[in-house]
């Protein structure tokens, strides 16, 4: 249990996620996922966190591992080819985290995911929130295009709206 990093989440205020992810911003964000989403035939999912609860920060849960368990609620590996993806944001850590089902997964790697959250979160140190979310989006997606091109004809298995945790 790192002290500094419990004081951080403390004290990141709630209202700083709506000051980074204005209205409009999540709306661009909203329609950036449903345009990609058009491409190919996976799924997007955008959830950004402000920080963790004390509870969860004693028992030393990182990003990562909350990172999955928002994936598991938000069932993002409930779609028929597998091919689901989630890009986490936890604010007072400023890291990013995207955690994807099997079938997409299985083509890009870790690898190739922890590549585009590092290009997320320079930009997010440069103060470009949206635009590292853009960023993401569209790297995220250029890996579905590849690996589930063509679009999806059964329509949209999973909201495109942004989630606020």
């Amino acid at each position: 249990m790192k002290l500094a990093r419990i004081i951080r989440h403390l004290v990141t205020p709630a209202w700083r996620r709506r000051q980074l992810f204005p209205a409009a911003s999540l709306s661009r964000i909203q329609q950036a996922i449903r345009a990609a989403e058009r491409k190919h035939r996976g799924e997007i999912r955008f959830a950004v966190e402000t920080a963790l609860d004390l509870v969860p920060l004693v028992r030393g849960v990182s990003a990562r591992a909350r990172a999955v368990e928002v994936f598991a609620n938000l069932r993002v590996w409930d779609t028929e080819e597998n091919n689901g993806v989630l890009i986490y944001l936890l604010l007072a850590d400023r890291d990013v985290e995207i955690v994807s089902d099997r079938g997409i997964h299985k083509h890009v790697g870790t690898a190739g995911w922890e590549r585009i959250c590092r290009a997320m979160e320079e930009q997010f140190r440069a103060g470009q929130f949206e635009r590292g979310v853009l960023y993401g989006i569209t790297q995220v997606s250029e890996q579905l295009v590849r690996h589930f091109p063509g679009p999806d004809r059964r329509g949209d298995e999973l909201p495109d709206k942004p989630i606020l945790l």
